[in-house]
């Protein structure tokens, strides 16, 4: 082999240690940066304006949102969201389970930490790649942010409807009213749209809504006070 030949291998291998360094500590710097800054516009929202559902928010602090509305997700998407480190790893199986023995009705069991990561920082799918990345950032947010941080950002990037992203644009929509005066009753509606916004509506609930809304508003009695976080 000779010597030029020899230069080109590590040459080619410190490239790749180089880029992998950089997009991590790139990628570390901006998860840390958005536990204080409003994230911009996401991927999920720029395919929604794209695609001609426009595009509804209107970011607002934890303080802004009505406890009905905090307790009615954590009650709805996670409710061991203060005791975990970003994964539930129970229902992470019990999911796995469920979509192997049902493979037409695909369960998930992701946390809000982890879909706070797919919403701020990636793309919708269920790539291996997609989820790869996803674990990641999960492990980014749970260092650099609290858990009232994961919460807010939560609630202000999650799809509520088509083009409506966030609470208060979905509380305005729905019920003509800020976030903060949402009730019991209207939180949960909106939680229990919350696996597929494109085709429920709390506005119009179907009665498999109401059915998840009256199983969330129990699971918020067990729960809690409102107004926890």
């Amino acid at each position: 082999m000779s010597s030029a030949k020899r230069k080109t291998k590590p040459s080619v291998l410190r490239v790749f240690r180089n880029l992998a360094l950089a997009a991590v500590i790139s990628s570390a710097s901006y998860a840390a940066i958005l536990s204080r800054v409003d994230p911009p516009v996401t991927w999920t929202q720029a395919q929604s304006w794209a695609r001609g559902f426009g595009l509804s928010r209107d970011y607002v602090s934890l303080d802004e949102i009505s406890g009905h509305a905090k307790l009615a997700v954590i009650a709805a998407e996670d409710q061991k969201l203060l005791d975990h480190a970003g994964f539930d790893w129970r229902s992470i199986a019990q999911a796995l389970r469920h979509n192997e023995q049902s493979p037409g009705s695909i369960r998930g069991g992701s946390t809000i930490s982890q879909q706070v990561a797919k919403n701020v920082f990636l793309w919708q799918g269920r790539t291996l790649l997609r989820k790869g990345l996803e674990a990641y950032f999960t492990v980014l947010i749970e260092l650099f942010w609290t858990k009232e941080r994961i919460l807010e950002v939560y609630l202000n990037v999650a799809e509520m409807g088509p083009g409506i992203f966030g609470i208060e644009a979905a509380s305005r929509r729905y019920f003509g009213k800020p976030a903060k005066l949402l009730t019991k009753k209207e939180a949960a509606l909106i939680a229990a749209c919350l696996p597929n916004p494109k085709k429920r509506s709390p506005a119009a609930p179907s009665r498999h809504v109401r059915a998840k809304a009256r199983w969330i508003l129990a699971q918020m009695e067990v729960a809690g006070p409102a107004g926890a976080l």
